[in-house]
């Protein structure tokens, strides 16, 4: 009884701190980040150009995750948008000016250098297009066809 009781006090905690990090982003730093989204605490967001940082409703950014909008080489500020319901694995790169449409799952270590269509799991460095027509549920959680 008691596991069950740290666990909840601990979740919910976790919950709260995400929710109170994306409302500080927002505010402070400018960022576009739906409540609902939820990012690590070890994903790194680019704070070069916070403006251009865009996330989508029920979409999930695992630990270890770049999100860049700048590129000091190339001299380059490009906005990047992720869409609804996304999930973005660890230690994935999203690179400056790339779209990621709603239902996409990203997998880990995958360095996304285009954008990427909705309803579309990608892979690789750079990334590729694993499968098509996938559906997703808040927070990208994969949704499996009967039949």
């Amino acid at each position: 009884m008691f596991k069950k009781i740290k666990w909840l006090v601990h979740v919910t905690l976790r919950h709260a701190i995400l929710g109170l990090r994306i409302k500080f982003l927002n505010l402070v730093f400018g960022m576009n980040i739906h409540p609902s989204a939820r990012i690590s605490l070890k994903a790194k967001l680019d704070f070069t150009n916070p403006k251009g940082i865009n996330i989508g409703e029920g979409t999930y950014i695992a630990f270890g995750a770049i999100l860049l909008t700048h590129d000091m080489s190339r001299n380059l500020t490009k906005s990047i948008k992720i869409g609804k319901n996304c999930f973005i694995g660890g230690n994935a790169i999203i690179l400056p000016g790339v779209t990621i449409g709603d239902s996409c799952v990203v997998g880990s270590g995958s360095v996304v250098t285009k954008s990427v269509a909705s309803n579309t799991i990608v892979g690789g460095n750079p990334a590729k297009v694993i499968k098509t027509d996938i559906k997703t549920k808040a927070l990208g959680i994969l949704v499996e066809n009967d039949g």
